[in-house]
C-alpha cells in the first residue's frame, strides 16, 4: 500500500508556472506507476500526464503537451508536474495517483489507478 501527498499548488497568473510534488510512503515506490489527475469544476476527471514505474515512458493529454513535463525521483519516492505556460482553463484540483506495476506501463484510465492523493488546487487568473 502507499500513500500520496501533494504539494505545490496555489493561484498563479496565466503563463505563469508552477510545480506539484507528490511524496509517496513506502519502501516500494519505484514498483509503481504514477500520473496526475485533475478535475475542473463542472468538468469530468481526466488523467493529464502519466509515467512508468522507472520513468522510461511518459504520456500527456492532448491540452498539456509541450507545456506540463511529469518526472519522477526513485530515491526520493517523488513524482512532479512541472506546469508551464499555465492558461485559466487548467484551473482544477489536482491529484496524485498510483498503481502497482509488474512491468513498464501506465495509464490514460482514471479507473486502473488505485491509490490517490488528497488533492491540491491550482487556480490559474486571467
Amino acid at each position: 500500500q502507499v500513500q500520496l501527498v501533494e504539494s505545490g499548488g496555489g493561484l498563479v497568473q496565466a503563463g505563469g508556472s508552477l510545480r506539484l510534488s507528490c511524496a509517496a510512503s513506502g519502501r516500494t515506490f519505484s514498483g509503481y506507476a504514477m500520473g496526475w489527475l485533475r478535475q475542473a469544476p463542472g468538468k469530468e476527471r481526466e488523467v493529464v500526464a502519466a509515467i512508468t514505474r522507472s520513468g522510461s515512458s511518459t504520456y500527456y493529454t492532448d491540452p498539456v503537451k509541450g507545456r506540463f513535463t511529469i518526472s519522477r525521483d526513485n530515491a526520493k519516492n517523488t513524482v512532479y508536474l512541472q506546469m508551464n505556460s499555465l492558461k485559466p482553463e487548467d484551473t482544477a484540483v489536482y491529484y496524485c495517483v498510483a498503481k502497482l506495476a509488474y512491468d513498464e506501463r501506465y495509464s490514460a484510465q482514471q479507473e486502473w489507478y488505485d491509490y490517490w492523493g488528497q488533492g491540491t488546487q491550482v487556480t490559474v487568473s486571467s
